[in-house]
């Protein structure tokens, strides 16, 4: 589980495809405090440390993982969001996340608003019942607020503290995006739709 507040972010350094899998090596300011067989959100995908050493670590997509997330265009120089699985005890600052991305969603266009930016998306209609209008969205493994809501796009306003500590700084149009929508709405919607 985790929050979706990004705790670094993370430069791609080394890309290696093994027939269907892609690994990837990372290099990050916390790296060095990572355990082998530990989970951590790599833009919003839970993925298993396999490898450390003192400046990176190394991780593995399946094709399962490849086929519903953005990983399958990282390269060399991609940045990254990492965030540490939530410890028990600790403060829930963001939402429950899950690291289980449901899609990926477009980028459609940026807007900086004087000190802020807006950024709005395009995600697959299929996923229109789980975005709510000030409800929680995982994007690229950060937790935001989404407005303006449309069949198959919604809005999100950043603070400067997410833009200089994220990869959303890079986003533009056309960008693709991981999409986890709220745990508890798809639970609610799942039992809904079974009665």
């Amino acid at each position: 589980m985790f929050t979706g507040i990004i705790e670094s972010k993370g430069i791609i350094k080394r890309v290696v495809s093994e027939g269907l899998n892609k690994t990837f090596w990372i290099e990050s300011g916390i790296s060095s405090q990572l355990k082998v067989d530990q989970s951590l959100s790599h833009s919003g995908v839970c993925l298993t440390v396999e490898t450390l050493n003192e400046t990176s670590h190394r991780v593995t997509a399946i094709d399962e993982t490849l086929q519903k997330t953005n990983l399958s265009g990282w390269k060399g120089g991609t940045i990254v969001n990492l965030e540490r699985c939530l410890q028990i005890g600790g403060r829930l600052d963001g939402h429950i996340v899950q690291g289980h991305v449901d899609c990926v969603g477009i980028c459609k266009g940026v807007i900086e608003k004087k000190g802020s930016w807006v950024l709005t998306f395009e995600f697959p209609k299929k996923f229109a019942e789980l975005v709510v209008e000030k409800g929680s969205i995982c994007l690229n493994g950060i937790s935001l607020t989404v407005f303006n809501i449309k069949k198959k796009a919604f809005s999100v306003a950043i603070v400067p503290y997410t833009y200089e500590h994220t990869n959303i700084q890079f986003l533009k149009a056309g960008d693709t995006v991981n999409l986890e929508f709220d745990m508890l709405g798809k639970y609610l919607l799942r039992q809904m739709k079974l009665k």
